[in-house]
């Protein structure tokens, strides 16, 4: 069965809602969690907040297009975020495993977005085109921050777990 790029358009837009979804329940998760590392919480709150946004858009963008955001995949992205959540707990290096999957989950997401932007083009859906070319930055940004912290964020971990201390982990 061959879908129209007006079908794909909308079939991405709702995999790019479930994504967002994921997204908030994952920043969510890690945000509660940590306690000894502050800049990074502030920034992940901060990212939060986008999300909703994010979420909020997308929506529009959807319900404009006579569709609605899929159930199926807005839980099943909350379950995987879900089953995220409780394997970084398990870890004694949660914050810096928390941090590399954040980066490598904001890469998707700037995948998603560029290809909305191509698609919605394509069908010359300047709302939803205008929409994601709103959000490919904001997810660039947090992608940037990352790469940019993630050293200071390993170093600050390696001396805190170097000294036995209970502060490391989050």
């Amino acid at each position: 069965m061959t879908n129209t790029p007006s079908e794909n358009l909308i079939d991405w837009l709702r995999d790019a809602h479930a994504m967002e979804e994921q997204a908030e329940k994952m920043l969510k998760g890690q945000a509660e969690r940590l306690e000894h590392y502050p800049k990074l919480k502030a920034r992940i709150e901060q990212h939060i907040e986008e999300t909703y946004g994010q979420q909020k858009l997308l929506r529009a963008c959807i319900e404009r297009l006579d569709s609605s955001p899929s159930t199926i995949k807005d839980m099943s992205a909350k379950l995987i975020a879900f089953g995220q959540s409780v394997s970084g707990m398990m870890v004694n290096d949660e914050v810096v495993k928390g941090a590399m999957s954040g980066y490598v989950f904001e890469h998707m997401e700037i995948a998603s977005y560029t290809v909305l932007i191509a698609a919605a083009k394509a069908v010359g859906d300047t709302e939803t085109q205008r929409a994601c070319e709103q959000i490919l930055p904001q997810e660039i940004a947090m992608a940037e921050w990352l790469k940019e912290n993630l050293p200071e964020l390993t170093q600050a971990f390696l001396a805190r777990s170097a000294g036995d201390d209970k502060t490391a982990k989050r």
